[in-house]
C-alpha cells in the first residue's frame, strides 16, 4: 500500500502560480510512475501530467504544456507539480496518483494509489 498526501493548493489569482506537493508513505521503496489529475465540480478526473520513475521522462496534457512542471524527488518521496500562469479554467482539486507502471503514464486505468485532493481555485 502507498499512502498519497496532497498540498499546496489555494486560491490565486488568473496569472499567478502554484507549487503542489505530493507525500508518498508506506511502499515507497517500489518503483511508481506518478501523475497528476485533476477534477472539477461536473467533470470526470482528467489527466494532467506524469513522470516516470527516475524522473527522467514527463508527458502533459495540452492544456497545461508550457505552463505545468512535474518533478519529483525519490529521497524525499514526493512528487510536485508547479504551476505557473494560472487560467480560470485551470480550477479543480487536483489529485496525485501512483501507478503500477514505472513509466509516466496517461491513463488513468494504471494508476492503483490515490490521494484526497487538494482544491485550486483561480480566479479571473
Amino acid at each position: 500500500q502507498v499512502q498519497l498526501v496532497e498540498s499546496g493548493g489555494g486560491l490565486v489569482q488568473a496569472g499567478g502560480s502554484l507549487r503542489l506537493s505530493c507525500a508518498a508513505s508506506g511502499r515507497t521503496g517500489s518503483r511508481y510512475g506518478m501523475g497528476w489529475f485533476r477534477q472539477a465540480p461536473g467533470k470526470e478526473r482528467e489527466f494532467v501530467a506524469a513522470t516516470s520513475w527516475s524522473g527522467g521522462n514527463t508527458v502533459y496534457a495540452d492544456s497545461v504544456k508550457g505552463r505545468f512542471t512535474i518533478s519529483r524527488d525519490n529521497a524525499k518521496n514526493t512528487v510536485y507539480l508547479q504551476m505557473n500562469s494560472l487560467k480560470p479554467e485551470d480550477t479543480a482539486v487536483y489529485l496525485c496518483a501512483a501507478a503500477r507502471v514505472v513509466y509516466a503514464s496517461t491513463y488513468i486505468s494504471q494508476y492503483d494509489y490515490w490521494g484526497q485532493g487538494t482544491q485550486v481555485t483561480v480566479s479571473s
